[in-house]
């Protein structure tokens, strides 16, 4: 029988902001959607990107030697360049990188070995837990099904962070192993969400009405990034308030201020940010509006 493996991009220890107490998260690889503020490009494909990060650089030269595509080569100025869609992702320049400027997002783990890599931190035992975002969790359902299935046989608290954008089925199946859900939702127009995510809603809207129905004992927080210019407006927002309204269950809803901590993974793996003349909002620049929304949906005070 063949273990099961899935394919991740980072494990981040101590994290407070994706689920109660002290966390790891674990960032799968590979999202159907094509958002363009993505914090995380280097999680948006299923294939290993190879990435460049030219502080680390020390000019050597010795990573162009090792490329049998001939798409690395070095400026006059001594700024390495790289073809990205020439690289056959052979990774021979970053096994030769010993400065560690050349390295791979995507690792492929078993279960069994990603437990190991995310072994409990000493803040779980004030009860933390694991989250798995991404990327898109539900895209490796049966892996990530399994993960957190071994890690709630322990008792410890388990979480994901989804688009929703997969089949009834993989949502279902992880749901089960889940103590408590992020679930996003951008927009609820349908011709503004595939312009700005790269695919219709549909079945996003529909996978939350049945989840919200299905799973009552799950925690449920939905997320909604707010994006200047994209999906701000309060005719936007009031719709994304009106459909959680008529969830039968819903925990918290949380509307996070845009930023563009990730534009520096853009050019690291090759590609251009898409908003990369758009200013970050203030931390707490949605926080009223977000009272307003736990106002009107009649939440309770969170506990965590």
């Amino acid at each position: 029988m063949n273990e099961l493996t899935g394919r991740i991009t980072n494990i981040q220890n101590y994290c407070v902001h994706d689920g109660p107490n002290i966390r790891t998260l674990v960032f799968m690889k590979g999202c159907p959607l094509r958002c363009q503020w993505c914090s995380n490009p280097e999680t948006q494909g299923s294939e290993k990107n190879l990435a460049y990060s030219p502080m680390r650089c020390i000019h050597c030269g010795a990573c162009i030697s090792q490329c049998r595509r001939g798409a690395i080569r070095m400026e006059e100025d001594g700024t390495l360049r790289i073809d990205y869609e020439s690289c056959d992702h052979c990774f021979h320049c970053v096994d030769t990188c010993y400065a560690k400027a050349l390295h791979i997002f995507g690792e492929d783990l078993t279960v069994d070995e990603l437990l190991r890599r995310a072994k409990r931190p000493g803040g779980w035992r004030a009860n933390g837990g694991i989250t798995v975002s991404g990327g898109e969790p539900l895209a490796q359902a049966d892996f990530v099904a399994e993960f957190l299935r071994r890690n709630r046989s322990v008792g410890t608290h388990t979480a994901i962070e989804t688009s929703g954008f997969a089949s009834w089925e993989a949502l279902e199946k992880v749901a089960r192993q889940c103590d408590l859900i992020f679930f996003d939702v951008k927009l609820i127009d349908a011709g503004k969400h595939k312009r700005y995510a790269g695919v219709d809603n549909a079945l996003i809207l529909e996978n939350l009405r049945r989840l919200s129905h299905s799973f009552p004992q799950v925690d449920l927080v939905v997320r909604t990034p707010v994006i200047p210019g994209i999906n701000d407006s309060p005719e936007d927002l009031e719709a994304i308030r009106d459909f959680l309204a008529r969830l039968p269950h819903l925990t918290d809803c949380e509307l996070l201020p845009y930023h563009g901590f990730g534009a520096p993974k853009y050019t690291q793996i090759g590609q251009e940010y898409p908003l990369k003349d758009l200013e970050s909002l203030g931390r707490d620049s949605q926080k009223e509006r977000n009272e307003e929304f736990r106002r009107f949906l009649k939440l309770k005070p969170r506990e965590w």
